[in-house]
């Protein structure tokens, strides 16, 4: 990169120093999406009092910003009415590309008789982690997210194409997998993202490339908090887009921007210790019975939460047989091609890796889902059913959909997904998903035409 463009992107090359602070309050959308307001510092007083309001159907908006009322009916049928913004004073942190000053916090809505929305994701997951805390129980949470950095010409060209620094006469340079040369070809942006959420006070530890070009790999360290545990990673997604913004660039968790490229995955560690701060996972050298358990709940409810795990039709497209994106739903002990990856079954550190997700995910949802296959496996002995072995397919192995329509169908009608997310969110999102993935079935597209219109 050019001396220009690292001293755009440097970390303390903020808006100009004459430029206002502000204090932005967030909400997180249905689709992972941050919406809220920049207040002044002078109207900060409104956020901590509970002042700031929103429309309660913002959390129900589509993935094209609509409100579906004439399905939903929780918009203009109803008077689109307010609800309030409670901010989560934990998650205040500062905003190291914005004036400086700036500070942000997440917010949950809340009805105005207190009790939370329905369709608040932070609150989704509140109400999950309240069952492990009445277990006196504490789920440990790491995640790892992977996404692409692309050029900044996509909405012209209407494609996204890798930095110019990863290509060599207008094609990817290779694979690029831990390749230190691909990570020093965007060090400035990279040495941006670090020093951001070194600034927000984010847990990340390493960064590695990965297999596409202008594909990364950043890791959160485990927090005994799994609503921080999101927090992390919907700031980290923040800052990665406008970091990639500094330099011309842009970021995406697309889970598949390229058909020829690996797709983008959102990787979950979890243990869970109790109240004596003991891992119960640790199987100790014996026989891991409740981590086969959890294992089990895990998977008997994957394809019921499918749905939540490739939120959108691109999603589908991440999983091909033979990637590491998993297809079967399987379990093993150090297996990167399984479902469910059990890195350390012994000591503190053991824990399970559920594989699924792709990096589009909101990760609200997926550890609602998540931890609602824990639970399900800690509440009762189940049985996984055979490991995998390395080299070895385990036989009658069931499959999760490469379907939208039937992910949707299937998350709509799962007792499960009624429990764990509440019926009106159930109905919600499955109504919404709905919609897009019937339009999605409705566009015909280039590969229809150049395939079928000359030859049928």
């Amino acid at each position: 990169m050019t001396n220009d463009k690292k001293a755009a992107g440097s970390p303390s090359a903020n808006a100009p120093s004459n430029a206002p602070a502000r204090i932005e309050i967030l909400l997180v959308g249905m689709n992972g999406d941050l919406r809220g307001k920049q207040v002044p510092p002078e109207g900060e007083k409104k956020i901590w009092d509970g002042s700031v309001r929103l429309p309660s159907s913002t959390q129900s908006l589509d993935i094209w910003g609509d409100d579906n009322d004439d399905i939903t009916g929780l918009s203009l049928s109803v008077g689109d009415p307010d609800g309030v913004c409670i901010p989560d004073r934990r998650s205040l942190t500062a905003m190291p590309w914005a004036p400086e000053g700036s500070r942000q916090v997440l917010a949950t809505m809340h009805e105005f008789d207190g009790t939370a929305s329905f369709m608040d994701p932070r609150a989704i997951l509140a109400r999950m982690l309240k069952r492990f805390e009445d277990r006196g129980l504490t789920p440990v949470v790491a995640t790892e997210l992977e996404f692409y950095v692309v050029e900044d010409d996509w909405r012209e060209t209407g494609k996204p194409r890798p930095p110019a620094a990863l290509m060599y006469r207008d094609e990817p340079n290779g694979f690029q997998l831990y390749d230190m040369r691909a990570t020093d070809a965007l060090d400035d942006y990279l040495q941006t993202v670090r020093a951001w959420a070194k600034a927000m006070d984010l847990p990340a530890d390493a960064t590695t490339a990965e297999f596409g070009p202008g594909q990364f790999e950043i890791n959160l360290l485990h927090r005994p908090d799994a609503l921080a545990a999101a927090d992390d990673c919907i700031y980290l997604k923040r800052i990665a887009e406008q970091a990639a913004r500094r330099f011309g660039l842009k970021s995406t968790c697309m889970a598949k921007p390229y058909a020829d490229q690996a797709g983008s995955g959102l990787h979950v560690h979890c243990s869970v210790i109790d109240k004596d701060g003991k891992n119960i996972l640790d199987a100790r050298g014996g026989e891991p019975a409740k981590l086969k358990s959890i294992c089990a709940g895990m998977l008997q409810t994957m394809r019921d939460a499918q749905l939540v795990f490739a939120p959108f039709a691109n999603s589908y497209r991440r999983f091909q047989p033979g990637s590491f994106a998993p297809v079967d739903l399987t379990w093993g002990f150090g297996h990167r091609g399984t479902a469910i990856r059990i890195p350390d079954k012994d000591g503190p550190a053991a824990r399970v890796e559920h594989r699924v997700a792709g990096a589009d995910v909101n990760p609200y949802l997926l550890l609602t889902a998540i931890l609602g296959g824990i639970l399900l496996g800690l509440d009762n002995e189940l049985d996984p059913g055979p490991v995998t072995e390395p080299g070895k397919d385990v036989p009658d192995a069931k499959r999760l959909t490469h379907d939208f329509l039937t992910a949707v169908e299937e998350f709509s009608a799962s007792p499960f997904i009624k429990d764990a997310f509440g019926a009106e969110y159930q109905k919600l999102y499955g109504d919404t998903k709905r919609k897009e993935a019937i339009i999605y079935l409705r566009t015909v597209s280039d590969f229809d035409y150049q395939t079928y219109l000359p030859r049928i």
